[in-house]
């Protein structure tokens, strides 16, 4: 998962504000805000490229699903041939590929709507640092527009005042506010503990058991179909 860059797109439209008026004011507002529009771009940028990638992982897994469906019909065939053409033997080893690969389409289901679910929620990212920086070039004009009023004059005392402090600071401070800040570090959650040697060959041995079953059960099921 693109965590940093899901992390980096929290900075970037959420954050506080008040303690980075006198930084703005003192750097020069139109510079910060023309950094702070630079930096979503380049968040957009690593947002897009992290989607591309779910997009082709979850296509990947769709393809790898597809295939195994393939096989598993073509194996089915094969067996039915083999057992046909009495040889239990082969039709015992097409079988055994066949609970192989079924045991890999859950993990591959798994991954493609892993992908998936990685793909919407970078959309969501792409969608949300868009509109910041629609609203960041909104407050930088209007910025400009009022530094230019200001300096022919034209503004009177009260509207001057409102323009200096309030609101295209202060929405492109809290954007800055936000840059500067670091990531907070993910925690993790500790595992349950593997099991003991002994306990672990015992498990094994189960597993290899239930496989022989399922093996053997299907073996039987299609001796049958075949001889009805």
């Amino acid at each position: 998962m693109a965590e940093f860059i899901f992390a980096r797109v929290r900075r970037i439209v959420s954050g506080g504000v008040e303690d980075a008026v006198d930084a703005l004011e003192k750097a020069g507002g139109e510079s910060v805000m023309r950094e702070a529009i630079r930096e979503v771009d380049r968040g957009l940028d690593d947002a897009r490229v992290e989607m591309g990638q779910a997009a082709a992982k979850k296509a990947q897994a769709a393809r790898q699903i597809q295939m195994v469906s393939a096989k598993l019909d073509e194996l089915t065939a094969k067996a039915k041939f083999a057992v046909e053409q009495n040889r239990e033997d082969l039709a015992e080893a097409a079988i055994a590929r066949q609970v192989d690969l079924e045991a890999q389409t859950p993990i591959l289901e798994s991954a493609r709507k892993d992908a998936e679910v990685e793909e919407e929620r970078l959309q969501a990212c792409v969608a949300a640092l868009a509109a910041r920086k629609r609203e960041m070039e909104t407050d930088l004009a209007a910025f400009l527009a009022a530094r230019r009023e200001a300096r022919t004059g034209a503004m009177t005392g009260a509207v001057a005042s409102a323009v200096a402090g309030d609101a295209p600071d202060h929405r492109v401070a809290r954007a800055q506010q936000a840059f500067d800040r670091g990531m907070t570090g993910a925690g993790g959650v500790a595992g349950a503990g593997a099991p003991d040697h002994d306990t672990a060959n015992k498990l094994a041995e189960i597993e290899t058991l239930a496989r022989r079953e399922k093996i053997n059960a299907r073996l039987s099921s299609l001796k049958a179909s075949v001889q009805a």
